[in-house]
């Protein structure tokens, strides 16, 4: 799997965080632009990350039930 880009939607969590990755494909029969977002959750180790942080995340192994990501760095920084 690779790296995804997305916006951090909560960081209420001790070392995690929510992130919202928003994707846009193709129609393959009606050709209209399609925008779907899904939520994962990321380990944060140092909690740099704040909401509305630009972040990329990749995958790792299992650190809870559903937290299979972890933050790789900071893109951008929410403006405030």
């Amino acid at each position: 799997m690779k790296a995804l880009v997305g916006t951090v939607v909560s960081d209420k969590m001790n070392k995690t965080v929510v992130v919202e990755v928003t994707t846009r494909w193709q129609h393959p029969l009606y050709k209209k632009v399609v925008k779907s977002t899904k939520n994962y959750l990321a380990h944060d180790e140092a909690e740099k990350a704040k909401v509305g942080d630009q972040v990329s995340i990749t995958p790792h192994r299992p650190l809870s039930k559903k937290k299979r990501w972890a933050l790789e760095e900071i893109i951008e920084t929410a403006k405030i």
